[in-house]
């Protein structure tokens, strides 16, 4: 299952949630042996997104980022896809 996250955040933000990302990254990582990428759009430097592909615990993954989403501050949209 691969995850992709996005959402919205203001330029003074960046640093503080830059920071928290890769806290929520390392944890991933140690939790389910996945490292998560984040991005922003190209055209719009105030959406961002975190990609996690190859997840195997869909219910441990969701657990973990429905926890640390919530300190982040942001609105968080998630969605989920398959290969093909």
């Amino acid at each position: 299952m691969n995850y992709y996250v996005y959402y919205k955040v203001a330029p003074a933000q960046v640093a503080t949630l830059k920071s928290q990302v890769e806290a929520l990254f390392e944890a991933v990582e140690k939790q389910f042996g996945v490292r998560g990428r984040w991005m922003h759009r190209r055209d719009d430097p105030t959406t961002y997104m975190e990609v996690y592909e190859g997840v195997n615990d869909e219910r441990g993954f969701e657990a973990l980022l429905e926890r640390e989403s919530r300190t982040l501050g942001v609105a968080r949209k998630v969605e989920r896809f398959v290969c093909a």
